[in-house]
């Protein structure tokens, strides 16, 4: 099909150029648009004077004087004059309106719309959604609004909807929805069935969704549910090297293997489950939580892959890569998003993930970015075979969530002015930004080129000089499951640039989405086509649909930029947000990068502990945490109440340093050779600090 006639509207500014994708170009559309023009008129097209209308001189019947014809042939000349300024007129004046509208479009691209308007239709799209998941198929995992049915995907319910849909219902202020899902929560929801889940969609999902409701309400419940949670989740991880099975049944809390891919674990599954854990950790003062997930990435960074490239399977018996397909899509997208998210969540303190993150950027810039044809729209390919093997121009949807990791590993989460300020600013940032304001635009291209409006699952780049369009659709990959990609990279963008550019864009497609996949009772569901209209629906709405593309859409409309502040928060893959917080004593960096002749390269933020912390006594939940934040204002976690320095002399003692003469430390140091725990000294100086 032409995408550029399959909108309506000037077709020809789809195929704008990827290096400008935020301005108008005047002269390009003034010129094709002249060039339609002359096409389509004769009058200008030609300049052979002979295919002109013939005026003769004189009438075909009868005879008359000169006299007369003159005045007859005056006559024509006259009208036929009128004729040709009429049309010059006409012309001049559709084609300035048109171009005032359209500069008056880019340059002030929001001006006509209202976004908290914007924001309250994304609102009642959420309500209406919920609405009918609550009539039809209230407490099920999958809900299918054509048969207005649900379904659980064991024996009880994991809560695969409601549990996601906790923090949105929070966020969006929708309080008679958000009580009955917490009635719910607390009554009818427990994890100890006989059942196997995937490890890495419960941990982003349910795991993800009970910590994000408990940061944004500090209800106690949500941490219990979590807790129980994580706890039955630890069992995947009893595998020869400490990588998670796939797998883990909730009652015995045994890992198993995946059922296909020869028992090989994706690399996404494996390396997404930090930010949850880690968090877990913090709330709980449990270190096993945060030691567990610590160690797939040293597992993981140890496998010395080229670049920072990962292949998309390893193998939990031997924590070993077991192909070479390299993707940012499907099973390998959120590794790379995790390295900078654990950076970001410890406020800067764990420079390994940093590390890590930028050795992955130049992979990605070196190996996987290329551009399309015509138009020059940047794009992330696969290497099915490795570096070394050709370039495939396929690219997921799922991609579509790297431009705002690009934008937020250049900015660390503030706007762009700020951060251009800082001095740690450099040309390598300036690219990274420039990055992803082009990759999000090819994303937008992958919605606005399609005759629905909406993206297809995947596109194939076409990158051969004579093609006339830019990508390609097969036929098995032109549905769409209403994916958050796209728009959660718009969010990111808009916050931090504040180019009002992104907003329109997500408006377009919010629209779209309105549109097409709204049903005639009000439900909302997945497209099996988006290049067709009348599109038809597939039966299914997925739990993302409200855990992350309207939460997005709802924050990108939103005005008041202290929701959620994007340097004080952070997005799981689940878009659920978690808090940044600061290292202390009780969590460390256990581990160091080395390269391929077992020489560290990155230190350790923090040493290691060489007493273990005693699991036995923990210490009750983090203080800090249970202060209610305000629901519309979610803050960063406060200074800690613990004497932290004194925490501190206390991790020193237990390195090499144990020389001292301050008192406190050699009242220290004799608890610790009298056999005192840890966590007993700790709780002590916590108590002479009240």
């Amino acid at each position: 099909m032409s995408f550029s006639q399959s909108k309506p509207g000037f077709g020809l500014r789809h195929h704008s150029n990827s290096n400008n994708n935020n301005t108008f170009n005047f002269n390009s559309q003034e010129q094709s648009y002249w060039k339609a023009v002359r096409n389509s008129i004769p009058s200008l097209n030609n300049n052979n004077k002979n295919s002109l209308p013939l005026y003769k001189d004189k009438p075909v019947n009868g005879s008359s004087s000169s006299s007369s014809n003159l005045k007859s042939q005056r006559k024509k000349v006259m009208i036929f004059k009128g004729v040709i300024l009429l049309l010059i007129f006409y012309l001049f004046y559709y084609l300035g309106t048109f171009i005032k509208y359209e500069l008056l479009q880019e340059s002030h691209p929001s001006d006509s719309i209202d976004w908290n308007k914007a924001k309250l239709e994304v609102k009642q799209v959420f309500k209406e959604s919920w609405a009918n998941y609550e009539k039809d198929a209230w407490g099920k995992d999958v809900y299918k609004p054509l048969s207005k049915k649900g379904e659980n995907m064991g024996p009880l319910p994991l809560g695969w909807i409601i549990v996601d849909s906790l923090d949105s219902l929070l966020i969006m202020g929708l309080d008679e929805e958000y009580k009955t899902a917490e009635s719910w929560v607390a009554n009818e929801l427990t994890y100890d069935f006989d059942y196997e889940v995937n490890v890495f969609e419960t941990t982003i999902r349910m795991l993800g969704g009970l910590l994000s409701a408990f940061y944004l309400s500090q209800n106690d419940m949500y941490l219990e549910k979590a807790t129980d949670l994580g706890n039955r989740i630890l069992g995947a991880f009893d595998s020869p090297s400490g990588l998670p099975y796939a797998s883990v049944n909730l009652h015995t809390k045994r890992g198993k293997r995946s059922h296909a891919d020869g028992g090989a674990s994706s690399t996404a599954e494996v390396s997404t489950l930090q930010l949850e854990f880690k968090y877990l950790a913090k709330l709980t003062g449990e270190s096993l939580y945060w030691e567990k997930v610590e160690n797939i990435m040293k597992i993981l960074d140890d496998n010395h892959a080229t670049d920072g490239l990962v292949p998309i399977f390893v193998h939990p018996d031997t924590g070993k890569y077991v192909n070479n397909l390299i993707r940012l899509g499907s099973r390998g997208d959120s590794y790379y998003e995790y390295l900078l998210k654990q950076y970001l969540q410890t406020e800067e303190t764990e420079p390994i993930y940093n590390s890590m993150y930028q050795q992955s950027v130049r992979g990605i810039k070196d190996h996987l970015l290329k551009k399309s044809k015509p138009s020059g729209l940047a794009f992330l390919g696969e290497r099915e075979r490795g570096i070394s093997g050709p370039l495939s121009n396929k690219m997921d949807h799922l991609v579509c969530f790297i431009g705002g990791l690009f934008a937020l590993g250049a900015t660390e989460g503030v706007s762009e002015l700020e951060a251009r300020k800082s001095s740690n600013w450099s040309p390598l940032k300036e690219e990274d930004l420039l990055l992803a304001k082009d990759i999000t635009h090819t994303c937008y291209q992958m919605y606005h080129q399609t005759a629905t409006g909406l993206s297809p699952e995947i596109v194939v780049f076409n990158t051969n000089l004579d093609s006339n369009e830019d990508f390609y659709i097969k036929p098995n990959d032109r549905h769409n499951l209403q994916r958050p990609e796209t728009v959660e990279s718009l969010f990111i963008l808009y916050r931090i640039t504040k180019d009002p550019i992104y907003r329109k864009w997500g408006y377009e497609i919010f629209q779209n989405f309105v549109k097409f996949t709204k049903t005639n009772d009000g439900s909302y569901t997945s497209l099996k086509d988006v290049t067709s209209i009348p599109p038809k629906f597939e039966d299914n709405m997925e739990s993302f649909w409200l855990a992350e593309t309207l939460k997005y859409l709802y924050l990108l409309f939103e005005d008041d930029e202290s929701i959620l502040p994007l340097d004080q928060v952070i997005f799981n893959t689940e878009a659920h947000p978690l808090p940044r917080f600061s290292m202390n004593p009780l969590f460390k960096t256990g581990w160091s990068r080395t390269n391929l002749n077992g020489i560290k390269q990155v230190n350790n933020a923090r040493e290691e502990l060489n007493v273990p912390i005693d699991q036995s006594k923990k210490s009750n939940v983090d203080q800090q945490q249970l202060e209610q934040p305000k629901i519309n204002t979610p803050i960063a976690e406060k200074p800690a109440k613990p004497a932290l320095k004194q925490l501190e002399e206390l991790a020193k003692l237990q390195t090499n340093d144990q020389s001292t003469d301050d008192p406190i430390k050699l009242e220290i140091k004799e608890k610790l050779q009298n056999g005192e725990s840890t966590n007993d000294i700790i709780e002590e100086l916590i108590q002479q600090d009240v």
